[in-house]
């Protein structure tokens, strides 16, 4: 049964399996690129976008919320804002809910 069982050799010189310290933390630092540049910036500029169309809102603007909701907007506050979803009704929104600013006369469509 001994030939499914290797012989243990000495191996060569352990010192020279070292290598350079730089090439062992190389992996690491590709990796941190490659997650900044896939994930961590591209988010970055979706808040940045974002950010800005929520700060350039005005009256009569047509949006939609991050749950579905379609509306006008009939007054800004610094956190909410009054949103007209048909005629007669209308509902308070945080500002941050707005998903995207719809091109005028959308909501006519519908």
């Amino acid at each position: 049964m001994s030939f499914f069982i290797s012989d243990a050799l000495a191996q060569g010189d352990p010192a020279a399996a070292a290598g350079d310290p730089f090439m062992a933390l190389l992996p690491l630092v590709l990796f941190a690129v490659v997650f900044y540049f896939l994930l961590i910036r591209p988010q970055a500029k979706r808040q940045k976008e974002h950010r800005k169309m929520i700060e350039a809102l005005a009256k009569g603007d047509e949006i939609t919320t991050v749950g579905g909701v379609a509306g006008r907007v009939l007054d800004l506050g610094e956190n909410f804002i009054l949103v007209e979803i048909a005629d007669g009704v209308q509902i308070k929104v945080r500002r941050m809910a707005v998903e995207a600013v719809l091109p005028k006369g959308t909501l006519k469509e519908l």
